[in-house]
């Protein structure tokens, strides 16, 4: 039987994180994968494949709308690949995961394919695809098997024209209508990608706003441009019944007034959220406690009750962000080495990938009101930027919170172009508690998008941006 210090059960980012981690601190390591590909949800079927359609489909965007502002002429007709455009996601979704498993051999992690499941706190057997088992024994597990999508109870999907986000990064077709189920990230980003090709879309959402984890003056900025993209929008709506007819999909509703209004659709995508993934773990057997949420429960070190499990990721409390997951796997690799690291949660940013993207990391304006904490804000739109305009971007506004004693940056929040990039600038200025004068007063190279954050620090400092 093969023995190993750590054995990771599953590869998304969080899991295949860890294993590097652990072997870097030289800890004997194996990754259990129950599918052929590493990787996970993010790399197979989320971020790394909805990124690849969100930037054909923005080219595609710009070639039929913009490219004729920048001088750039076609003499025929700009056509439509759906099909190549699939298999160029396809592809990158491909280099990527083999890539995961260059990293494994690289830092001679021992890999195994199949379903792992506790026989006991030392000891895990893994079922393969062809039902033989393999028995081993793990010193310490992590157990990173992240999340699937999440629906209604009352919804049935048959993942043809009522799907999830999985079943919509590979349609055959474009949609003559999508109804989207859910204002959240994967809705919008999701939403964004159809309407570009040419489909209707209209995002149904339970909440007054879109994003609603965001801050408000994010969410309506974004509302307002993706309207201008042709996106319709029915908020405090709370969808009650999804059927399908053939080819047509129809969701009935009831809006704030209790009215029941219904929409018609060939395609319905119900983007509602993801939930934990624990099946199959055995987890009873060894008595691992999961919430009422359906969340393995663990301590600040990401241990769970038994003192040699530890979870991290999507299964647990907590943003189901892949780069979360990557820092609590790196993490837990050093708590088991028997470091010291720290993880400041206020600190993981958050991002939405349409276009403009959208970002923000710490505190929103509503959390500091709810708080108590008193408060000076700084904003600056980005169509004052040189850059903006020179590049034709210039929807957005940089948004930057920060102590009204103490100065000290407490939340920052971007949509604009790049905003996915920019927000890493603020991440490193709270990250050492820099104050809104401190980002003011750091050169920022001319002409940037980055300057906005300049100057929406100015304003949050002393009312004193330069350029409006």
């Amino acid at each position: 039987m093969d023995s190993f210090d750590v054995v990771v059960i599953g590869s998304g980012p969080g899991g295949y994180v860890a294993a590097i981690r652990c072997a870097q601190l030289g800890l004997k390591t194996a990754i259990i994968e129950k599918y052929t590909t590493k990787g996970g949800t993010c790399l197979n079927v989320g971020c790394i494949p909805s990124k690849a359609l969100l930037d054909s489909s923005h080219h595609y965007e710009e070639a039929q709308k913009h490219f004729k502002d920048h001088g750039i002429e076609f003499d025929g007709e700009i056509n439509l690949n759906f099909k190549q455009m699939i298999e160029r996601k396809n592809k990158v979704v491909d280099q990527t995961t083999k890539g995961i498993d260059f990293l494994m051999d690289k830092n001679d992690i021992k890999a195994y394919e199949g379903v792992g499941a506790f026989k006991d706190k030392t000891h895990i057997i893994i079922t393969h695809n062809d039902d033989k088992t393999t028995e081993i024994e793990a010193k310490n597990t992590i157990i990173a098997t992240g999340s699937k999508p999440n629906s209604l109870p009352f919804i049935e999907l048959d993942k043809e024209r009522i799907i999830t986000s999985t079943e919509a990064l590979s349609l055959k077709e474009i949609p003559k209508h999508m109804v989207m189920i859910g204002g959240g990230v994967i809705g919008l980003e999701l939403g964004q990608v159809y309407k570009r090709l040419g489909a209707d879309v209209t995002v149904i959402e339970y909440m007054d706003r879109i994003a609603p984890s965001m801050d408000k003056a994010l969410s309506k900025e974004l509302m307002k441009v993706m309207k201008k993209q042709k996106v319709k929008f029915a908020l405090s709506h709370k969808v009650k019944s999804v059927e399908r007819d053939g080819d047509k999909v129809t969701v009935k509703a009831d809006n704030k007034k209790d009215e029941e209004v219904t929409f018609e659709g060939d395609y319905c995508l119900v983007s509602v959220g993801r939930k934990p993934f624990t099946k199959g773990l055995n987890t009873e057997e060894v008595g691992v406690k999961i919430n009422d949420k359906g969340q393995i429960e663990v301590n600040d070190k990401l241990q769970t009750n038994v003192d040699n499990i530890y979870a991290i990721g999507d299964v647990i409390k907590g943003a189901m962000l892949a780069h979360k997951a990557e820092e609590e796997g790196s993490f837990v690799a050093e708590v088991i080495a028997g470091q010291k690291p720290h993880i400041d949660y206020n600190l993981i940013p958050n991002v939405i990938y349409t276009w403009p993207e959208v970002a923000s990391v710490g505190k929103t304006e509503e959390q500091l009101k709810d708080e108590n904490i008193e408060y000076k804000s700084g904003q600056f739109p980005m169509r004052a930027l040189g850059r903006s305009r020179a590049s034709g971007d210039i929807d957005g506004l940089v948004k930057i919170l920060s102590d009204k004693e103490t100065d000290e940056v407490l939340g920052v929040h971007i949509i604009g172009a790049r905003a996915a990039d920019l927000i890493a600038e603020a991440v490193t200025a709270m990250e050492f508690r820099a104050s809104a004068e401190d980002m003011a007063r750091m050169s920022h190279a001319h002409p940037t998008y980055a300057e906005a954050v300049k100057e929406a620090a100015l304003a949050a400092t002393e009312d004193r941006a330069i350029h409006i």
